[in-house]
């Protein structure tokens, strides 16, 4: 099929104190989350002077794409929206729709399959294209990506960097955990066809990350960042919850690979630098941050590849076994939205 751009879709973050409050209650609308709940994720976000790293990254991306494509002869102009915060999705739509673009494939930044990581980005898209009305262009979402070479190989990569830091003496009592964002219970048993919910994507990445880096610890996967009613049921073990359960087990040091992530979310730097490595060190336990893909060149050279599927009909890339599904069908990641505040 002929595509004339490639768009750019990202969850969006502040980037300045300013901005911290009116980017979570983009997040919320209509979800009747109370203000009290917004001023306590603030505070997450003013640690870090209002900046989520987010945007940037984008641009970074959308810089090293440019110059890729140029090199590769993609004649594919870069546009970005994000969901929640400015360059917003609908005003990327609309300088499409000026610019004569028909068709566009759009790249999201979430690896995996679910409703919060797929089918509310395609509702987005839809509702963008709705307000600009009949120029918009029609847009295609790119496949999901998490057994893609190039997602899984810088992992692994940063999983040996992270194992080499680990002291000799701690080296026989030690656990690698994968971390996910946590979702509620209800969204994953639909988020995919039969044996690729999102939990069960999440257990592929992290064994070819491990295959990938030659490691033969033991490992398990968590989730974190949970941000639902308590009497929600969502995904389990906590990250915190488990170095806990590990620590009375005796396991004196924790390797932790955020595979749920692509770049360094604040749910990165927060959740994981600040209160998992807390929460480790209280216990006695050494803690090792592995690092995300980031601006891997091998994540460039991904997105290429994956809009190369679409445009050009090259071979699928991928390590992983579960069934692929075209996230653009009806029946991809069904619509159960979370009571959450996501970010």
């Amino acid at each position: 099929m002929t595509y004339d751009a490639l768009l750019i879709v990202s969850f969006g973050g502040p980037e300045s104190s300013a901005d911290v409050l009116p980017f979570l209650r983009n997040v919320t609308r209509g979800r009747g989350i109370p203000e009290e709940r917004l001023a306590e994720v603030a505070e997450h976000y003013y640690h870090f002077d209002g900046v989520s790293p987010i945007n940037q990254w984008c641009r970074s991306l959308i810089q090293a794409l440019q110059a890729d494509f140029a090199t590769h002869g993609v004649n594919l102009p870069i546009y970005w929206g994000n969901r929640n915060w400015p360059p917003m999705l609908v005003d990327a739509v609309q300088r499409m729709a000026g610019d004569g673009v028909q068709r566009a494939l759009a790249f999201t930044t979430s690896a995996y399959g679910s409703y919060s990581s797929c089918r509310q980005y395609l509702e987005d898209l839809s509702a963008a294209r709705a307000a600009v009305g009949s120029k918009a262009p029609a847009i295609d979402k790119i496949r999901h990506f998490f057994d893609h070479p190039g997602f899984i190989h810088p992992f692994a990569d940063h999983l040996r960097q992270a194992l080499d830091t680990v002291p000799a003496s701690s080296a026989g009592s030690t656990r690698v955990l994968f971390t996910a964002h946590s979702i509620p219970v209800t969204m994953n048993d639909v988020s995919g066809p039969e044996g690729a919910r999102y939990t069960d994507q999440v257990v592929e990445a992290a064994g070819l990350v491990m295959e990938a880096a030659g490691c033969d610890l033991p490992h398990d996967v968590v989730w974190q960042s949970r941000s639902g009613p308590p009497e929600a049921a969502w995904l389990e073990p906590d990250i915190n919850d488990h170095i806990k359960r590990l620590a009375a087990e005796g396991v004196q040091s924790v390797v932790v690979s955020p595979v749920g992530f692509l770049s360094d979310h604040l749910e990165v730097l927060w959740d994981l630098d600040n209160e998992a490595k807390a929460t480790a060190t209280e216990l006695g336990m050494t803690y090792h941050r592995a690092g995300t893909p980031g601006l891997d060149a091998r994540v460039v050279t991904m997105i290429r590849e994956l809009a190369a599927e679409r445009t050009d009909g090259v071979a699928v890339k991928r390590l992983g076994k579960l069934p692929l599904w075209n996230p653009n069908d009806d029946g991809c990641c069904p619509a159960r939205r979370p009571p959450a505040v996501g970010r």
